[in-house]
């Protein structure tokens, strides 16, 4: 009897002394962090990625306790990227709460697709509390810059589509400079000599681009629309590109009536030939490298045919005939 009674207890410590050793992994243990330590989080990142992560930062002990612990929790998708502070001496389990929350953050990531107006940014930054969407929308609006000789009459089109990594005390004209500063990194290193073989500045090819931005839906489509828009422009024809419209409605409209049409407005290219005042969105790479090298064609027209894909066409009657097929 008592050397079953041994073995009972020989048994259960056996399956205890893990339990006690994670419990106290992750509930008591503060060895770590040793000192104030600052980690970024990559956007995309695992909860495998997050654990050993901060093992190899010296944020946590055990990236194996971490991870099981959020196992636990269910929590491992639920960790927050970003630029984290972490105060020294916490369990692993503070240290999952304050990922998973988000507490602490020196900064956040914020992805800004292509095609977004400055508008439409600046709400995007408001929604992470990263300022107010009236602030920085006035900056992105009131903000200009010196491409090429020339000044914008703001920032619409300059602020870069990307991922960011943005301080959280950022103000609306370092968010500004962070975006415009990576938009200039994008430029083609020979723009400027580009810009003048195709008889435009850098500030009209951005502006054209963002129309190619806001029209093509294929990549492979967009340097030969960005050729349709160079042909009629040289033609003295209107460019009749709906998005620049569209880019006047306080609200979006999945239909451009025929008052749309007739509205007279600087931005409305059936009524006024060349292009825009300004950009109407902001082109992401893809359509600023078509802008800068369309592909020369006849073509003059084009009509969505769906599955992302247009139908060109070089006459009116070719085009109507377009139209007539995929529109009706």
């Amino acid at each position: 009897m008592r050397r079953s009674l041994w073995l009972a207890f020989f048994l259960l410590a056996l399956v205890a002394a893990p339990l006690v050793f994670f419990d106290y992994a992750v509930a008591v243990d503060r060895s770590f962090p040793r000192a104030p330590l600052t980690v970024i989080v990559a956007d995309g990142a695992t909860g495998h990625d997050v654990a050993n992560l901060l093992e190899s930062r010296g944020v946590i002990r055990s990236a194996l306790a971490f991870d099981v612990l959020a196992r636990i929790r269910g929590q491992r998708s639920a960790m927050t990227a970003g630029e984290f502070a972490f105060s020294p001496h916490r369990t692993a389990a503070e240290i999952l709460d304050q990922v998973v929350s988000g507490g602490q953050q020196v900064a956040v990531w914020v992805t800004i697709p292509e095609g977004f107006t400055a508008k439409e940014i600046a709400q995007t930054f408001a929604e992470r509390d990263l300022g107010e969407a009236d602030v920085l929308s006035a900056t992105f609006l009131h903000n200009t810059l010196v491409i090429d000789g020339t000044r914008t009459a703001n920032l619409e089109g300059y602020l870069f589509p990307d991922t960011y990594l943005v301080p959280v005390a950022a103000t609306a004209s370092e968010i500004a400079d962070i975006m415009t500063n990576q938009f200039l990194g994008e430029l083609p290193p020979n723009s400027d000599a580009l810009a003048k073989r195709l008889g435009y500045t850098v500030p009209q090819i951005v502006t054209l681009a963002s129309l190619v931005e806001r029209e093509a839906k294929a990549d492979d489509e967009r340097a030969l629309m960005a050729g349709v828009y160079y042909n009629r422009l040289r033609l003295g024809m209107p460019l009749e590109v709906d998005a620049t419209i569209e880019y006047t409605f306080a609200h979006h409209k999945d239909v451009i009536t025929y008052a749309d049409l007739a509205r007279d407005s600087p931005y409305n290219s059936y009524k006024h030939a060349g292009l825009p005042p300004t950009p109407i969105a902001n082109p992401g790479r893809a359509s600023l490298l078509a802008a800068f090298a369309p592909q020369k064609s006849s073509y003059l027209y084009y009509v969505y045919k769906g599955n992302g894909h247009h139908a060109f066409s070089r006459t009116l009657a070719e085009h109507n005939a377009n139209v007539a097929r995929y529109l009706h």
